[in-house]
Parts: structure tokens; C-alpha cells; sequence
């Protein structure tokens, strides 16, 4: 398995698919005095603006520090510039928010990136610039957005396939193919740019050391970098090579004098242009590509090779195609290993592009707040309201790592709490990589001073709910089994930074220190009557049901951690037991909140709900059924008594607690009652609860789609929810898709459709669940139908219908594709996964960010089978389906 013995050599991940897709709009490069980060930089300048704080490129690698960078440049001689970069909208300008209008598709990755494939479509008519913003800025927010297939560019085929493939011969040798495809019945021409370039460093004023490119012949490119091993960019065919400087045009720009004769946009000016003045003639500088001409038969096929390596090669191709069979073989190996249990080959695909999406989603992520707030010496000092602008109170953050991205064209950042969820899909295939990005984020150059996570860079200080804690767990466990081994160091070094996050979190955001938690839209956006960060008149608060819930379930986490490290040092039972008493609170506070013993449990309507609280102590609540209200289910934890036994001075603590506070632990915990094999529960719900929150989220009328669980009742489809505060009228509507309101960005909606990381968290608390109550717990599945499963079986019914947004169903057609015909029935199309933000709670459209193979790369985990191939195999001929081994048992993935 030579893929599994590279992953202990981090050289070989020295290069890899860490280039942006978007640099322009955001935070980090916007230096304007008013914070406009979506207009300082846009589409249009970025042909001409050098960045600060990365690079972006199509299809583009970089080393691990981005020195140096690797992207290809498309020509079709129609349109206004060269295609170098993804086009799309900004938030602004999209009526569902920004979003990239472009087609392309992750197809296949290593962890290592020893080989890697996706695919652009590229049309051969002028791409529709000026039509996609203008029809979208006429649609209103009831209205779908406008799609590039809408605009009729692919009708007639007139485009382009592009294969791009990368193979690393070694760690610093890495092989290049395009093989560009003309899927129309006419000749069409293309010029293919394969450019070079270093980020520019040397303009900063720190250092002005400043690399330089060359050539002497039209098929090399010489690369010339103190930092590097790199030495040649080899192409097997080139007409010239093109030479400019990675400088901003600031003539162009803004009307000043330039610092290089030839900028950054030379190479598009001498193309689009013919402007030869552009680009320098004597073959130097610090971008440059190589400048091939090709025209292509209807339906023909040509292949373009290229190599970047740290060897100066008589013959650089020799062995090419050798050298990439040998990878994509290797590749093929390496997850047939991993599926070895799938028999499906549709789950076997959409899992591996599923990986693939977000191995291609790791990126350089650069953003120093102290340095971008004051502006560098060699640039013209920031104005003075820049000291005051977002993120001010974050000057310790310096980030310069690789880090698992969302989606590198809608969010080329990281989301703290999304990043969570990638490390689960991601320590299936690399635990060491999901292990240092969850330490990443508790280093002290991430972590606030005072133990917050930074959220993301469009505001660092927003709350993100706590599910850190559960992702090292889990990410421990699941190493622990593909290793035979348990990482005891990395879940210690966690724990400790664990702890000072939840005392901020305990200072912060109980607002009365009664252990009712407040943390405002924790990522759930648009999810309230109101936006739950706006602060309330007359000294109100809201009182969350899920900020409540999520912190009962940190503690949860952080007791199973302390319990864990326990087994190998005695002192964290200490600790262990403070979480316990922790949890003990939280759930005692939930049904006994001020001098009413007011509850955020409902027992009229058997349902949570937030609250409001007034300054005189009484309370209203907000009865708006949303997947806040489904929170509660994942504080959850279940313990053996092999393990309390093994721990004397826990237990002692635990029975005296038991003892002394009996209203505690008789009100929720159900600690004291054995379930089958005398395991014990810790839960927000006892038995009557939990069925009664099951029968809302069952039932097709509410909660449960076809494709999973809807964020809002489907109730208010046709009976929308109104209610009057402070002499003003809210009312939410269920719509499933695409946001109708502006209440939390323009792409945000938690108002009706299924989310992956809500619907996983609860896919895993069921299990949970049942790993204490016996089969014989059952539950109506759906509501309504007469049919009765237990908990395990409901957990698998409803990764089935999650699933099945991405798999074929009878008809042949991926719900995921939703509108358009072409998608599913094309084959140039239908295979190709999409791994979008979120999808339509009726249909299962793919919505928002298309390319979020972050948290909705779930699925790859969804799709793994809960055994190993050998223990699938036990399980038929020995082991009932009850008893398959709990969530964080060796025996379970």
C-alpha cells in the first residue's frame, strides 16, 4: 500500500491543491477604510491586483508556504479576458447571496496528493459575463437564481471537457496532463496558458528578496528561488514562453504610477490584445506562461503535458505515462482498501469524490490581523478608521497553515465549526491530517487569549456552537481503530486547550449565570423569528434552547474525554467528575430557570423552545418548531460499568453526588438505571421526552423528508408562524430551498432545508441512544404510519434517505441535480457530484455553496459501513443487529 506508507512522510504533502479559488472580496485583501470587502476587490480588478495574503488560480497547487504557484489559463479567442480565474457573484449582486457560476467537479484525490483529477467545463462561446449579473440583480429572493446552464451556453456542446491531472514522481517532482476534449460537431480553438508565478513577497517591506523565472527555450521555464527545490516547469509543447511581473497595474487601477514595467495582467494583455509591450522580451520575471495555440476537430481529443520539477531532465517526459499509470493505480488501491466494505459502485463513486472534494478543498490560509490593521512599511499607511474596523480585538491571530476550507470559492476560509465536521470524513482516509487541523484552531495564534475559537475572518469573534470537543473524541476514536492504537498525546494536548474554551464559554455566554446559555445565531443563521445576535430592547435576553443544549453536550464531551485519559493517568478522574456535576447543572437549570421554574421544555406542546426573559424575571416563549428545538438529543453519553469500576475515585465522587443531589441526577440523567448491559445514561431527555421529540422530527408533516431532516417544520409551509414584539410583527414561512429573507446574509437559510451536520449529529445520538435502551425501545417510524423501529434502525433509515440525495434512484436521476434535465440524463454531466451547502427539504436539490464538500463531505462517513470488512462478516453468523458495538468502540468506525 504505498499511499498508506507515504501519508508518514509529511514532504510528501509539501505540494498539493492549496491555491484559492477566489482571492478577490474578502476580508483578509480588503484594505478600505469602511470595510467593504466585496467592492474593495472584485472579478474585473483582480486580473490586475497582486494580493497580499494569498493567490488564486484555476485547478492551481503551491507549495505549503505558497512561494510559488501552479494554475492553467484558457483562451477560448471569444472572450473579454483569459479565463484564469472562476467567475461569480458577489453577495450583493446574487439574489440568493454570492455564488460562483461556473461547472467544475472534483473527481479524485490522494492524501498525499500523489495524484489528482477534476474536470472544468469551459465554453467556446464569450462566457456571459454581463447576463449573469444583470438577470440576477432583476430576480427578486422568491425567485431561483440564474444559473450559467440557464443562459444556454452549453446547448448546442460548444465547450470544452478539461481533465486537468496531477502525479508526483517524487516529493518535488510533479507531473502535469490536460487532455481537452471538444464535445461539439465544430472546430474550435483554444489557447492553453499553463502559468507560473511567485506570490509576491518582496513588496511587503519586510524583505525584498525577490525570485526570479526565465527561459532560453520555449518548452522551459527556470525557476530561480532561494527557499526552493524547484529548479524547471517543463512543457512537452509550447510555442514561446511569456514573461511578466506578479505587480499590480496601479496606472490601470488607480491612475499612479506603476512599480514594474510589465504587471501582473501583461500575459492577458498581450493575448487578448496583441500588445507585445506587455510582457517582457527578454524572457524574466516573476510570472509566466507557457503560450500554446491548439485548434481542435469537432469531438477531438488532445493531450498537453507538462512537469515541475526540482531536477534539471534531459528528457522530461520520458516515463510520463508510466509514472501517472503507476499513481492512478496506487489511488485505485488506496480506497479500494477504504470501501472495502461498500458493494454498491454508485456509493463506492459518490464516496470517493466526496473525498476528493475535500482534499481539494485544503488551502493555504494566510491572515495575520495585526499586520493587515496597521498596513505593511512598504505600503501606504491604512486610514485611521482602520483601527477600529473588524476583528481589531483579534491582533494575536496569525494563521500560515493548510486548513480544510468549506468551499475555496464561496468560503476560502475557515469555519471553525465546520471545520469540525470535515476532520470525521477526513480521518477515514488521513487521522493525522483531521487530528492537526483540530489542534490547528487550539494553538494560541488561533485561540483567543481568553479560550474563544475564532469563527471565520468576516467576524472572528461570532459564535460557532462547541462541537470541537466531540470532533477530538471522535477523531481519537477513529484513529485509535485504523491504527490499532490510541493517539493519548494529541486527545491530552486537546483536552487542556478544551478546557480554557470552556470557561470562556462559561463567563461569556450565560448571561445570568444560571447555566442557560445564550451564544446568539451559533451558525445557525436565519433560524429565529429574528436575528438571534441583535441585541434586545428593554433589558431582555434570549434564553437558547440550543445554546443551552450544545453546552450540555461540551460537557458531556469533555467528562467522556477526562473519563478516557483517566484510564492512563488517575488525576484527570478529578476532572471527569467536574464535568459530570457541570452537565448535572446544565440539565437541572433547562427545567428550572429564575424563581418560576420556568423550563424550555414545553410541556403543552412536548417540544423546546427558546425564550424570551424580562428584567422583572418572567419569561415568553418563542414557539416556532426549528431543529433548535432537536438540539437537546445530542447531549447524550452512555458509560459501562467496566469503566467505572476501573476509575474508584470517580465512582466515590459520582455516588456521593448521586446521594446528596438526588433532584439532579433523578431529573434527566437516568445514571442511577441500568440499561442492557449495565451501561448508564447521561441525557437531556429521559425515555417520554425523547419519544416525544422523535415524533415531531418523524413526521412528514413536520420534520422528516425523503432526504433527511428539514431545519423548520414543514407546518408553516401553509400556516406561517407570526408574532408581535415590541410593537413589530415577525413571521417566518417554511421554504425549503433558497432564502426569501435578508434577515442574516444573502445566502442563509436555515428556514426549511436539510443540513448535513445537524442531521449527522443526530444520526449519531440515536445510535448513541440505543446502545443504552434495549431493541425493545421502539418508535412509530414515520409518524403516522403504524410502523415501529428502534432507535438503530431509525438512525439507518435516515442515512438512507440522506444518501439518497447523491445515489441514483430508480429513474436513474440524483435528487441533488434537482432542475435540470440535462444533469441527469446527459453523460457528460450525470456522474459528476455536486456537494452543495445545503438541499431542498422537499425535493433534495442541491442549494447555496455548490461546491461544500466540507461539512457535506459527511457523506462519505455516512456511506462507510459502521464494520470493518472482517467484523461485517462476524456480524452475520454471530452477532444479532442489536448488538453492534457502540459510537467510540474499537469495533466501530
Amino acid at each position: 500500500m504505498f499511499e498508506k506508507n507515504r501519508l508518514s512522510d509529511l514532504s510528501w504533502k509539501k505540494w498539493g491543491p492549496y491555491v484559492s479559488n477566489r482571492e478577490w472580496g474578502l476580508v483578509r485583501e480588503d484594505y478600505s477604510a469602511n470595510g467593504d470587502a466585496w467592492n474593495y476587490t472584485n472579478h474585473d480588478i483582480a486580473e490586475s491586483k497582486t494580493y497580499r495574503w494569498g493567490e488564486e488560480g484555476i485547478c492551481g497547487i503551491c507549495d505549503d508556504l505558497q512561494k510559488f504557484v501552479f494554475s492553467v489559463g484558457f483562451w477560448n479567442k471569444k472572450d473579454k479576458m483569459i479565463k484564469e480565474r472562476f467567475f461569480g457573484l458577489t453577495n450583493g449582486q446574487g439574489n440568493h447571496g454570492e455564488d460562483v457560476k461556473e461547472y467544475f467537479y472534483y473527481l479524485d484525490s490522494t492524501p498525499t496528493h500523489s495524484y489528482m483529477k477534476m474536470l472544468y467545463k469551459y465554453p467556446q462561446n464569450a462566457f456571459p459575463y454581463d447576463d449573469l449579473v444583470k438577470t440576477n440583480a432583476e430576480r427578486n429572493k422568491n425567485e431561483p437564481e440564474y444559473e450559467l446552464i440557464d443562459t444556454g451556453i452549453f446547448d448546442e456542446n460548444e465547450y470544452f471537457d478539461i481533465f486537468i491531472e496531477y502525479a508526483k514522481e517524487s516529493q518535488n517532482d510533479i507531473l502535469v496532463k490536460l487532455t481537452i476534449i471538444n464535445k461539439s460537431e465544430k472546430e474550435a480553438p483554444l489557447i492553453i496558458l499553463p502559468t507560473v508565478w511567485f506570490r509576491n513577497t518582496w513588496s511587503w517591506g519586510y524583505d525584498t528578496y525577490k525570485p526570479q523565472l526565465g527561459s532560453e527555450e520555449a518548452t522551459r521555464i527556470e525557476v530561480d528561488h532561494k527557499d526552493l527545490e524547484i529548479k524547471n516547469v517543463y512543457a512537452r509543447q509550447s510555442l514561446k514562453t511569456l514573461f511578466c511581473d506578479n505587480e499590480t497595474n496601479c496606472e490601470k487601477l488607480y491612475q499612479s504610477p506603476n512599480p514594474s514595467r510589465y504587471c501582473k495582467d501583461g500575459i492577458n494583455d498581450f493575448v487578448i490584445n496583441g500588445n507585445s509591450s506587455a510582457v517582457n522580451a527578454k524572457d524574466i520575471g516573476t510570472k509566466a506562461s507557457f503560450f500554446i495555440d491548439e485548434y481542435f476537430k469537432a469531438q477531438e481529443t488532445k493531450i498537453l503535458e507538462f512537469r515541475i520539477s526540482d531536477k534539471d531532465l534531459a528528457q522530461p517526459f520520458d516515463g510520463f505515462d508510466e509514472i501517472f499509470n503507476q499513481r492512478e493505480k496506487e489511488s485505485d488501491e488506496f480506497y479500494a482498501d477504504i470501501q472495502s466494505g461498500i458493494t454498491s459502485d454508485d456509493e463506492k463513486m459518490v464516496q470517493r469524490q466526496a473525498f476528493a472534494g475535500m482534499l481539494w478543498n485544503k488551502m493555504f490560509y494566510h491572515y495575520n490581523v495585526e499586520k493587515w490593521l496597521k498596513g505593511d512599511p512598504a505600503e501606504v499607511a491604512p486610514p485611521k478608521s482602520r483601527e477600529k474596523i473588524r476583528n481589531y480585538d483579534w491582533k494575536h491571530l496569525n494563521n500560515e497553515h493548510i486548513v480544510s476550507m468549506p468551499d475555496k470559492w464561496e468560503y476560502p476560509w475557515y469555519a471553525t465549526w465546520d471545520l469540525a465536521f470535515h476532520t470525521i470524513s477526513f480521518s477515514l482516509i488521513d487521522p493525522e491530517f483531521a487530528k492537526h487541523q483540530l489542534k490547528l484552531f487550539l494553538f494560541e495564534w488561533y485561540m483567543h487569549p481568553n479560550g474563544q475559537l475564532p469563527a471565520y475572518e468576516w467576524n472572528l469573534s461570532d459564535v460557532n456552537p462547541p462541537v470541537h470537543a466531540w470532533a477530538v473524541f471522535r477523531v481519537f476514536k477513529i484513529d485509535e481503530y485504523l491504527n490499532d492504537k490510541p493517539d493519548v498525546q494529541f486527545l491530552e494536548s486537546a483536552f487542556q486547550k478544551l478546557l480554557m474554551n470552556f470557561t470562556w464559554w462559561v463567563n461569556k455566554k450565560d448571561n445570568n449565570g444560571n447555566n442557560i446559555f445564550e451564544g446568539g445565531f451559533l451558525g445557525l443563521d436565519n433560524i429565529g423569528i429574528f436575528d438571534r445576535n441583535m441585541p434586545l430592547p428593554n433589558g431582555e435576553h434570549l434564553e437558547q434552547s440550543d445554546g443551552t443544549s450544545w453546552m450540555a453536550m461540551f460537557a458531556l464531551n469533555m467528562m467522556r474525554i477526562a473519563l478516557e485519559l483517566a484510564l492512563y493517568n488517575n488525576v484527570y478522574e478529578e476532572m471527569a467528575m467536574k464535568f459530570f456535576e457541570h452537565f448535572l447543572s446544565i440539565a437541572h437549570s433547562l427545567d428550572n430557570m429564575g424563581d418560576e421554574n420556568f423550563s424550555l421544555w414545553d410541556e403543552e406542546d412536548e417540544f423546546f423552545y427558546d425564550a424570551i426573559s424580562s428584567g422583572d424575571g418572567s419569561h415568553m416563549y418563542l414557539k416556532l418548531r426549528t431543529i433548535v428545538g432537536l438540539i437537546p438529543i445530542f447531549a447524550v453519553e452512555v458509560i459501562d460499568d467496566e469503566m467505572i469500576e476501573n476509575l474508584p475515585n470517580f465512582k466515590k465522587r459520582m455516588n456521593w453526588v448521586l446521594e446528596n443531589k438526588p433532584e439532579l441526577a433523578a431529573l434527566v440523567s437516568r445514571w442511577e438505571v441500568k440499561g442492557q448491559d449495565s451501561k448508564h445514561l447521561l441525557s437531556l431527555l429521559r425515555g417520554h421526552r425523547l419519544k416525544r421529540l422523535l415524533n415531531r422530527m418523524l413526521n412528514p408533516e413536520e420534520f422528516l423528508s425523503d432526504y433527511g431532516v428539514r431545519a423548520l417544520s414543514k407546518e408553516y409551509e401553509n400556516n406561517p408562524y407570526t408574532i408581535r414584539l415590541n410593537e413589530a410583527d415577525f413571521t417566518v414561512k417554511y421554504t425549503p430551498a433558497e432564502s426569501d429573507s435578508g434577515l442574516f446574509g444573502g445566502n442563509s437559510n436555515w428556514r426549511g432545508p436539510i443540513w448535513f451536520p445537524v442531521n449527522f449529529l443526530i444520526i449519531e445520538s440515536l445510535q448513541r441512544f440505543f446502545f443504552y435502551y434495549s431493541p425493545d425501545f421502539m418508535v412509530e417510524y414515520p409518524t403516522g404510519s403504524g410502523n415501529y423501529l428502534n432507535l438503530d434502525q431509525i438512525a439507518d433509515a435516515l442515512s438512507k434517505r440522506l444518501s439518497a440525495i447523491f445515489l441514483k434512484d430508480k429513474n436513474g436521476n440524483r435528487p441533488f441535480n434537482g432542475q435540470y434535465p440535462r444533469f441527469q440524463s446527459d453523460p457528460d454531466f450525470k456522474d459528476y457530484i455536486l456537494f452543495y451547502e445545503y438541499f431542498h427539504g422537499d425535493s433534495g436539490r442541491g442549494v447555496g455553496s455548490s461546491h461544500q464538500t466540507g461539512w457535506t463531505g459527511l457523506i462519505a462517513k455516512i456511506l462507510q459501513p459502521r464494520f470493518s470488512k472482517k467484523e461485517i462478516a462476524r456480524s452475520e453468523t454471530e452477532m444479532p443487529e442489536e448488538t453492534e458495538k457502540p459510537d467510540g468502540e474499537k469495533a466501530k468506525l
